[in-house]
């Protein structure tokens, strides 16, 4: 069986399994598990987190994931890295969605060979000219998380499922990427950023890493903007999400960690500000299910 290791050589925490070196963190990990009550919740809930957020969202999180990867539109050659990904679900959608992007680019250029148009003719001149390389360069997806015991999931599902092709599996504090700045095309966390200790740091580490152009995509629950349906959602949420977690987990104390939390991160325009003040421009956000969840999305320029 395959286990996962922490081994410390001159304050550089490096992850490894038996098989092969996955990554070098620079972060120091007391920094990484500073906030231990956060990373105990996860820990404990890392083996039955995709069953519970099937059962506390009626399966609803797939469509979240799904318009998230809409709105992003990846296009291939793009470079993500998914913070507080641990299960890898926003990973393995990236690489699908670039993969059948891909598809659609080469069926397109088939048809143009056999029917070629004259800027077809003129392109193709013109980057043989230049010595251009056919195709852009492969996609790749970083799942980044502070907590050992999603990564392990992660990966075992990523196994499972023959997804290997460029995925890489890094422990790091999204207060202290262990990443060097201007090195991915697109960054986004997914019901991840309310649980970090320091949101307004974490901001200025996904500004720095990403490269100019690159965007900031977050997707989190957020304020229900109708009355009616904010009721009702206060109802489910404390009285039938931390039963489910006993249920399903027998963990009712972190799931209701898991709903507090929620309550406590700041509403649609309170993080849009928080998000401008980080150095992020064209921030936007558009409610999902009335609020229940927002996606906010930024560019570095």
């Amino acid at each position: 069986m395959e286990r996962v290791l922490f081994v410390r050589y001159a304050n550089i925490y490096i992850f490894r399994t038996t098989q092969n070196l996955l990554f070098k963190s620079k972060t120091n990990l007391k920094h990484c598990l500073c906030s231990l009550p956060v990373y105990k919740v996860f820990e404990n809930v890392a083996h039955h987190y995709d069953t519970m957020n099937d059962a506390m969202s009626l399966g609803i999180h797939r469509l979240w994931k799904d318009a998230l990867l809409h709105a992003m539109h990846p296009q291939p050659g793009a470079q993500l890295l998914d913070v507080a990904g641990g299960t890898g679900d926003i990973a393995f959608r990236f690489l699908e969605y670039v993969r059948s992007q891909r598809e659609r680019q080469r069926r397109r250029a088939v048809r143009a060979v056999q029917t070629p148009s004259w800027r077809d003719i003129s392109s193709s001149y013109s980057s043989e000219e230049d010595g251009e390389e056919a195709g852009p360069r492969e996609s790749g997806a970083v799942v980044c998380d502070i907590n050992k015991e999603m990564l392990k999931v992660g990966k075992r599902r990523a196994d499972s499922a023959g997804v290997t092709a460029g995925l890489s599996w890094v422990a790091g504090d999204a207060e202290e990427l262990p990443f060097d700045d201007d090195q991915f095309d697109i960054y986004t966390v997914a019901f991840g950023i309310r649980n970090v200790t320091h949101i307004d740091q974490a901001l200025k580490e996904a500004l720095r890493v990403l490269k100019p152009g690159g965007r900031f995509m977050c997707l989190e629950f957020s304020k229900v903007t109708n009355p009616v349906l904010a009721r009702l959602y206060d109802a489910y949420s404390f009285n039938v999400i931390p039963a489910l977690g006993e249920v399903i987990a027998a963990d009712w104390k972190s799931y209701q960690y898991l709903v507090e939390s929620i309550r406590k991160f700041p509403d649609q325009e309170e993080f849009k500000f928080m998000i401008e003040d980080a150095g992020f421009f064209c921030v936007k956000y558009y409610n999902l299910t009335g609020g229940v969840v927002a996606l906010h999305s930024g560019f570095k320029l």
